[in-house]
């Protein structure tokens, strides 16, 4: 984001650089008119240069008054990806883009040829290892029998006792196994994890996509909110949870509510910072929007107004 401040001050200009601002405005009378330079004009020319650059250009552009800021943002939804777990071909797709689903619901299904064969396998090794167990159990008892009556040394006891140990281990290791793999086949079949609308299809059945892959987008039912930049010098006087009053075209006037503001600003760097090069910081923020239209889509240019608390900062 570029955000470009231009200063107009006793007839000076300072940071415009489009040809129409290009003659300097501190210049005399006789220079002036013999360069062919009105300076009406000039300084006319100049501030609309300014004003086109700020409206067209700064996508944060904001108007400050004594008790509130105006502020230029835009609507946006929450969107959940849903990523391939692993590099399959697509089997099958059941919805549509706009369609809503509920919870749950299959949005892709992948190629599972190899994970069932998993899943066979950890079978298999589920049952042996129970059958292991049942032997070393009863190997274990036996020897214990047998040592109370004197027949075998503590030595063969031990051994018995280790191999029931081993087998019980390996046991608990093969079910972890199974449930590992059943995990792996489950995870093939990509479900809306919240009701929503399926905004996003980017892969067709048949295509192999690689691990990682954004298969599907969804859209949740949640209520949009609106994406503002908060400028640095009103910050501090914008109370906590601010009611604000929300424009979007076509729309009537909505309202919300201030939920989050981003810890870092944005922009400028950190360090060398003059007083006058503090005032270009600016601050991600979100706005709730209350009882939204149905008709409200993301990516809608909105305006939003927030009243301001305590005194003016000086300029």
């Amino acid at each position: 984001m570029a955000i470009a401040a231009v200063y107009l001050e006793s007839g000076r200009d300072e940071g415009c650089s489009a040809s129409c601002c290009a003659p300097r405005l501190r210049m005399g009378r006789d220079e002036r008119y013999r360069l062919g330079v009105n300076p009406s004009s000039a300084y006319r020319r100049a501030l609309g240069c300014v004003g086109v650059y700020c409206l067209l250009v700064v996508p944060g552009c904001w108007q400050d008054v004594e008790d509130r800021v105006v502020l230029m943002g835009t609507v946006e939804r929450t969107l959940i990806e849903l990523i391939a777990p692993a590099t399959e071909v697509i089997e099958g797709v059941p919805v549509q883009l706009g369609q809503r689903v509920e919870r749950g619901a299959s949005i892709v299904e992948l190629d599972s040829t190899l994970a069932r064969a998993d899943v066979a396998s950890a079978d298999a090794n589920l049952a042996r290892a129970r059958s292991e167990l049942s032997v070393a159990e009863e190997e274990y008892a036996r020897a214990g029998k047998l040592h109370k009556d004197r027949v075998i040394p503590q030595q063969k006891l031990d051994r018995a006792r280790l191999a029931f140990d081993e087998a019980n281990a390996l046991l608990r290791e093969a079910e972890v196994r199974r449930e590992a793999s059943l995990k792996r086949r489950d995870d093939l079949s990509l479900r809306a994890p919240v009701a929503g609308i399926v905004d996003q299809l980017p892969f067709n059945v048949g295509e192999r996509v690689p691990v990682g892959a954004v298969l599907a987008v969804l859209a949740p039912d949640a209520a949009p909110w609106v994406r503002v930049w908060l400028p640095e010098r009103a910050l501090a006087r914008i109370p906590e949870n601010a009611e604000v009053s929300i424009s979007v075209d076509g729309l009537a006037p909505l309202s919300g509510h201030l939920i989050e503001i981003a810890r870092e600003p944005q922009y400028t760097p950190h360090f060398a910072l003059t007083e006058r090069e503090r005032a270009l910081l600016v601050f991600e923020a979100r706005i709730a929007i209350e009882d939204p239209p149905a008709t409200l889509r993301a990516g809608l240019p909105a305006e939003v107004e927030i009243s301001l608390e305590g005194p003016r900062a000086p300029s």
